[in-house]
């Protein structure tokens, strides 16, 4: 990659920091702490490994874990692509898809993955404990 590139990118990623539509720096992680947890809670509820976690260690069920994780994020990971479209389009009048495409993975994936299985565990542990109180 050429250094020019890498530094226009993250000039701009700096840039959303403080232009305009930051709002969703908080909004999109709340949002995907949100499905974390719900997602979290269920597979705990039904005794599925924690997620990320079992993206690794789990290759039989690897593709139905991405379709589940897939299906519970892909409206929020759409809708950060289409709002920083359209903050480039306001702030630098042009549209960088790569740049789109990270920030929404930034925003909406990351948190996501990084929430899931502790949820998970936590849940688990909670309910071993209410079950061992009984």
């Amino acid at each position: 990659m050429d250094f020019h590139y890498m530094t226009r990118i993250s000039e701009n990623l700096l840039a959303r920091v403080s232009g305009p539509m930051k709002f969703r720096l908080l909004l999109q992680p709340s949002t995907s702490l949100f499905l974390a947890i719900r997602g979290g809670l269920r597979d705990a509820r039904v005794g599925d490994p924690p997620y990320f976690w079992g993206l690794f260690t789990g290759p039989a069920e690897r593709r139905v874990m991405l379709k589940d994780g897939w299906k519970s994020i892909s409206k929020l990971f759409i809708f950060a692509v289409l709002l920083d479209v359209i903050y480039q389009i306001i702030e630098q009048r042009f549209v960088y898809v790569g740049e789109a495409v990270l920030v929404a993975v930034i925003l909406a994936m990351v948190p996501y993955l990084l929430v899931r299985g502790p949820v998970n565990r936590i849940a688990r542990d909670i309910q071993k404990e209410r079950l061992a109180g009984r």
